[in-house]
């Protein structure tokens, strides 16, 4: 994960900008949340190439796209998190990752074509910024020095491959960046945590995830009223409001229950136990989480669209379901990452992947009002059953 500080002023025993405890309260800095501000461009494209009746080419596409820039975001706000660096060269280098991050959200309509090079070129500057905030570390004495081969490896070499890539005709240039991606997801989980010279502060972590989790909810929110501008009709309107309840208890859900064991778990692990949750569940579950609401956005969009219908095209259907499927499926992975015990977690867990999948199944005779409705039913009860238990082990506590 990135790293960004400023070169100490004398070898100090750790970095500067490190202080403060771990109970000291900490948010997101106005720089942190003028940058967030790309994802919602970058959500917006992302989402609208699931519009319709997207196949599962689109499906991949959309995964293949939204994975770098996500990846890109949990490397600069784990920097942001173990660094409270407010200098001028930290601000132009996050506000330089804004711009190529731009470039990317710009090219993904057709980043699997003619603007597969900007793409690239745009990630591979993403590489480069994230060199700048790792570079300082490498000077601090031990235990806190970071070895200069891991960024020069993490980050100038990845980026000199991306821009590479950018000269690869299509359709080989695909493959060459999953295995960028794989050789730097396989550099951060061998490194295992070790040079990371401070835990990472649990309040600031969870806050970052959990807007990044409001930009995608509000992208869904903002696909039910843009989708009414053109099917002005009571179905459309029926449709939507379903569409919002089922957001709408997602949102409780997600941050009554999910950040709070989430700010419970990390906040009571060792330093470095921290650092590897936050790595798990912070960088790679929620790529799911956040990319199964982008989905549903899509979907829900496209069933306020189709709202006439009889029934919604399958591909709706799988945008939509399936991808709150996805959602309940990589809560499960973060209950088990955190400890709970399987069958405690498949008690929510399996109804809340396999009602989706039965809507699925029967999408072909169901009206899109009643798909959305049972979907939404689906989120409400398991939001009921998270309060349920939640009051049963305060009773347990209390007693």
């Amino acid at each position: 994960m990135s790293t960004p500080h400023s070169a100490p002023p004398s070898p100090p025993s750790s970095p500067p900008g490190a202080s403060g405890a771990e109970g000291e309260p900490r948010h997101a800095g106005w720089l942190e949340l003028f940058f967030d501000l790309v994802f919602v461009a970058f959500v917006a494209q992302l989402s609208h190439g699931l519009h319709g009746d997207p196949g599962w080419r689109e499906f991949g596409v959309f995964l293949g796209l939204y994975f770098p820039p996500w990846w890109m975001w949990a490397n600069l706000t784990v920097s942001a998190n173990l660094f409270q660096d407010d200098s001028a060269r930290r601000r132009l280098a996050m506000l330089s990752a804004m711009l190529c991050l731009a470039v990317m959200a710009a090219a993904v309509p057709e980043a699997d074509g003619d603007r597969g090079p900007a793409y690239a070129l745009g990630y591979a500057g993403t590489r480069l910024v994230l060199l700048a905030l790792w570079w300082p570390a490498t000077r601090f004495p031990a235990p806190g020095r970071i070895p200069r081969w891991r960024p020069l490896t993490y980050c100038l070499l990845s980026a000199l491959l991306w821009a590479g890539s950018a000269a690869v005709p299509a359709p080989w240039r695909y493959p060459v960046w999953a295995g960028l991606l794989l050789a730097e997801m396989v550099l951060l989980l061998t490194a295992r945590g070790r040079g990371i010279p401070r835990r990472v502060h649990t309040g600031h972590l969870v806050e970052r995830v959990g807007l990044f989790v409001i930009i995608v909810l509000g992208e869904s929110v903002l696909g039910l009223i843009t989708s009414t501008d053109h099917t002005w009709t009571v179905q459309a309107g029926v449709v939507a409001a379903i569409g919002f309840v089922l957001l709408a208890a997602l949102w409780w859900s997600y941050f009554d229950f999910a950040s709070t064991a989430a700010e419970r778990v990390i906040g009571t692990a060792s330093a470095r136990e921290a650092y590897l949750l936050a790595r798990d569940v912070g960088g790679f579950l929620h790529f799911f989480v956040t990319a199964a609401v982008i989905s549903m956005a899509a979907g829900l969009a496209t069933a306020v669209d189709d709202s006439a219908h009889d029934h919604l095209a399958r591909g709706t259907v799988w945008a939509l379901a399936g991808g709150l499927a996805a959602y309940h499926a990589a809560h499960a992975l973060i209950g088990l990452r955190f400890g709970r015990p399987a069958r405690e977690v498949a008690v929510w867990a399996v109804p809340g992947v396999v009602v989706p999948l039965l809507v699925v199944l029967g999408s072909d005779v169901l009206a899109p009002w009643l798909v959305v409705l049972l979907l939404a039913a689906e989120a409400i009860a398991h939001l009921l059953y998270a309060k349920a238990a939640m009051a049963r082990r305060a009773e347990g506590v209390t007693g």
